[in-house]
């Protein structure tokens, strides 16, 4: 029975909940359609069940395959597979039952829904078995994640998401994956280990170039999409009142990730840096606070315009 518990606590932590703030992502689309109605919140939380069942399992799938490398990081070396707490066998045919799981929910949810999940899975399948380890493809790979789930949750609640919208989920993800290599090549230089093989293909000024054009370009899009119907955008203009938010937001995450910042955060028991961006979501006060400071405004403006 202990034995059975063991595993059972090992297998969920391999799945790594705490990533599963990711899939809030699902109620973008109800969110900005200033719709209360209870089936379209229903749809949104199948569709939240779904993802993070089949999240889990890649996040497995992915953990025996990096498992080599993971023991060379001061940080992943102590998850389960890496630390050969859990065999490869009892994670490969769990990591299977999740995503067969997640992809008959999906079917009774909406056949929409099931392709795009099928699409997520391939695409990360693709990732962990081979575009990880090309440059800028790994990027892209991790940001089409971000971007399915907020497609997703317009599908499967049947609702209509502005382009301008997707475009600057897609660019915010890209940027939160920009900082994440930022700070890994910055613990090479500490730890003097390669923990990815895409590393040795990206140096710090290409980042930061890169980095520089993309968050730019999320911040001008989403104004674009804040600045209501007259351009394909949100539903009311008024949401031009989030903008300085999604500003603020970027600015605080750039702070993070500076390497001066980094090093005062050195000491910090739960990696509140870049490299971990659910952690900087859950534990981050400035992050927390603009978070909900966009959150309650976009409640209040849904509230004075319904």
């Amino acid at each position: 029975m202990n034995s059975i518990f063991s595993i059972s606590k090992l297998l969920f932590k391999a799945s790594r909940p705490r990533h599963w703030t990711k899939n809030l992502l699902v109620f973008a689309a109800p969110l900005f359609s200033f719709q209360p109605e209870f089936v379209i919140w229903l749809k949104s939380l199948q569709t939240l069940v779904c993802f993070c069942l089949l999240s889990s399992a890649v996040y497995i799938f992915n953990d025996i395959i990096d498992a080599k490398f993971d023991r060379l990081h001061p940080i992943k070396k102590f998850r389960p597979i890496a630390a050969k707490l859990l065999s490869e066998q009892t994670a490969y045919l769990f990591s299977l039952i999740l995503i067969i799981i997640s992809l008959y929910l999906a079917f009774l949810v909406s056949n929409p829904l099931l392709l795009i999940l099928s699409i997520y899975l391939t695409i990360q399948i693709i990732y962990c078995l081979k575009l990880k380890e090309e440059p800028l493809f790994d990027l892209m790979c991790i940001s089409s994640g971000f971007l399915l789930r907020a497609i997703a949750g317009g599908i499967s609640s049947g609702l209509i998401i502005s382009p301008w919208f997707l475009l600057s989920i897609g660019l915010l993800a890209l940027f939160l994956a920009l900082e994440k290599r930022k700070a890994e090549i910055r613990n090479i230089s500490i730890n003097k280990e390669i923990t990815r093989k895409v590393l040795t293909r990206y140096s710090l000024p290409l980042l930061l170039r890169i980095e520089s054009l993309v968050a730019t370009s999320s911040f001008v899009t989403y104004s674009l999409w804040a600045a209501g119907p007259a351009l394909q955008g949100a539903k009311t203009s008024w949401m031009l009142l989030t903008v300085p938010f999604v500003l603020i937001g970027i600015f605080q995450y750039q702070l993070l990730s500076d390497p001066e910042e980094a090093n005062r955060r050195s000491n910090d028991k739960v990696r509140r840096t870049a490299e971990n961006p659910e952690e900087i979501l859950l534990r981050d006060r400035g992050i927390r606070i603009t978070v909900a400071g966009w959150l309650l405004t976009t409640i209040f403006i849904g509230l004075i315009t319904n």
